[in-house]
């Protein structure tokens, strides 16, 4: 199936350095979920689904909705993402999938040794992430102007609309804004950023406060009149670059030629079979989409579906199972898989790694007493060597998914990368620091590593944007995805496994504990864990780590309602977001 790579309708569907905690936390409020007839948006925060919505309403198409709702959401969730940083997306149009890579790219000066001291060895992270050094060539708006020339229903400019109101007259500051302002230590070192995101005293502002952003406003002004040339050229570019190249501490190399020579791409989607489904996810430069086909490959062969939770509380052997295919696929990611525009995937192609012989093969490796740490496995076609990826994944992201009236969908993972990223503000707007998501060492005893920096190349990503299609009829039935750094393969396959395995619906299957491998400890959502499943599980061999695990997934699946089809969205009850539809 390629035109569609592509659960069935009557489903109720629904050892690297680990980052010690994803974006500060805010609670958790339970949510119910929402049914529509004919189109649905969700997103991270309500202004922004309502944003998407409107453009829906106006008879757009699901590309429409979705820039629409960035816009807003660059606006009032500005440490998860925005102009200044990358995206990627899966969108069907109701005959094919389209994969499109808005991957920040490298300086054409960096190289290998970008985040080196002179003798070789790594830089200290954090001192890696704040400054010019860590801001790659921003994606996002070039790949949302790719597909909406080829999708998108609406006039270009009238998308801006709402974001240009919210920043004109103001929004107010939301609980998790304020928390992760009050608790951000680098932001106010910026002189733009401090004088918008705080008051004179370098106090975050209060929640509720009203916050305006004329400069963002400008600049989405001119982009709507302009295209996106308006940002890629000119005059945005050029306050780019020299804010990057100019940071009194840590210049990067990042220049306006760089900025304009950044072109999104359209790729071949990662779609494989599974039970009574076709899964669809992101390609590399992305490990998310590959990743997931991997754990559902390994997992098909167990019998996870007989253990799904009861109201709610895990069962252990499930977190087993599903622990043990993470760590599986998490060891094949962390040695194969970068951009393959400059290095080639075992067998040179996606198939060898997602084949359902070699998935059998690991999976043939899973007992009943955790494996602990998997070891890469040798996919066909093996030719080269690669070390392992010490990368940290930062989970400053966030989700959308949409369907529209027309019959297509999409889902889009958004970032920044940190919270906040570089800490660089311009024109009204903060800069990713996407590069410090390539391997700082460049090679170990086993060769060089496949995410080492390269000029021009994008770094890796877990970004897990999914489309989900009953089996040989290319009818849509689930889109979902989430941000949280190299988490987000757990959390995505966690809906998966609670859709189509544990036939829940979205909603519930979002609402579930967290839980997961990331080919390290076994790790639990911390707050979410009932009594006896620690013991029970470090009694099958598994090292557990109890810690937050905010995830913010969106999730929009088909459904029936008195014998019609209609949909039925979910969104994160550990974030703000919500869902619109009719």
């Amino acid at each position: 199936m390629l035109a569609l790579c592509a659960f069935a309708s009557h489903v109720a569907l629904a050892q690297e350095a680990l980052p010690a905690a994803p974006e500060a936390s805010t609670g958790y409020a339970e949510k119910t979920g929402r049914h529509a007839k004919k189109m649905m948006v969700a997103a991270a925060n309500p202004l922004a689904a309502d944003a998407g919505y409107q453009m829906l309403k106006q008879g757009g198409a699901a590309i429409d909705a979705a820039i629409a709702t960035q816009m807003v959401l660059g606006l009032v969730e500005p440490q998860s993402s925005g102009l200044g940083g990358g995206a990627f997306l899966m969108h069907f149009d109701g005959r094919q999938v389209q994969a499109y890579d808005g991957r920040e790219t490298a300086p054409a000066a960096a190289d290998e040794h970008l985040f080196q001291q002179p003798d070789g060895s790594p830089v200290a992270f954090q001192f890696g992430v704040i400054g010019g050094r860590s801001v790659g060539a921003p994606g996002v708006l070039r790949m949302l102007e790719l597909a909406h020339g080829q999708h998108g229903t609406l006039p270009w400019a009238s998308l801006f609309v709402p974001a240009i109101k919210l920043a004109d007259a103001g929004f107010r500051v939301s609980p998790r804004l304020h928390l992760l302002l009050a608790s951000d230590r680098d932001l106010r070192r910026d002189p733009v950023a401090a004088a918008y995101f705080y008051d004179a005293n370098l106090n975050a502002w209060p929640v509720g406060h009203l916050l305006k952003n004329p400069a963002l406003a400008s600049t989405l002004r001119r982009i709507a009149a302009g295209g996106a040339d308006a940002f890629y050229q000119g005059r945005i570019a050029h306050d780019i670059a020299r804010k990057v190249m100019n940071h009194a501490g840590n210049p990067g190399l990042l220049s306006a030629q760089d900025i304009k020579a950044y072109q999104a791409k359209v790729r071949l989607p990662v779609c494989s079979d599974y039970r009574r489904w076709t899964v669809c996810g992101m390609p590399p430069p992305s490990s998310g989409g590959i990743a997931i086909a991997q754990m559902l490959g390994i997992l098909e062969t167990t019998d996870i579906g007989a253990h799904a939770p009861q109201d709610g509380v895990l069962d252990a052997t499930a977190i087993h199972l599903f622990a043990e295919a993470g760590r599986l696929a998490y060891a094949d990611r962390n040695r194969y898989v970068a951009d393959t525009d400059f290095i080639p995937l075992p067998g040179n192609g996606i198939a060898a790694m997602v084949d359902k012989t070699y998935l059998a093969q690991r999976a043939a490796l899973i007992t009943d007493q955790s494996m602990g740490q998997a070891r890469a496995g040798v996919p066909a076609g093996m030719q080269v060597a690669w070390g392992s990826d010490n990368a940290i994944e930062h989970p400053s992201t966030s989700h959308l998914v949409v369907v529209d009236r027309h019959g297509a969908g999409l889902s889009m993972t958004t970032t920044v990368e940190s919270a906040f990223g570089s800490r660089q503000m311009v024109d009204g707007f903060l800069l990713n620091n996407q590069l410090t998501d390539f391997s700082f060492a460049s090679s170990d005893a086993d060769g060089p590593i496949a995410n080492r920096v390269q000029p021009g190349k994008r770094p890796r990503s877990s970004m897990a944007p999914t489309l989900v299609f009953e089996k040989g009829t290319q009818q849509l039935v689930l889109a979902t995805g989430s941000p949280g750094g190299s988490s987000i393969i757990n959390y995505v396959a966690k809906v998966l496994i609670g859709t189509m395995d544990w036939n829940l619906n979205v909603q519930q299957a979002i609402s579930l504990p967290n839980f997961g491998s990331r080919n390290g400890p076994t790790e639990l959502e911390a707050g979410m864990v009932q009594p006896g499943l620690v013991e029970a599980l470090e009694a099958r061999g598994h090292k557990v780590r109890v810690i937050d695990q905010n995830s913010g997934l969106q999730g929009i699946m088909r459904v029936a309602i008195d014998g019609r089809a209609a949909w039925f969205g979910g969104a994160d009850p550990r974030r703000e977001g919500s869902v619109r539809g009719d």
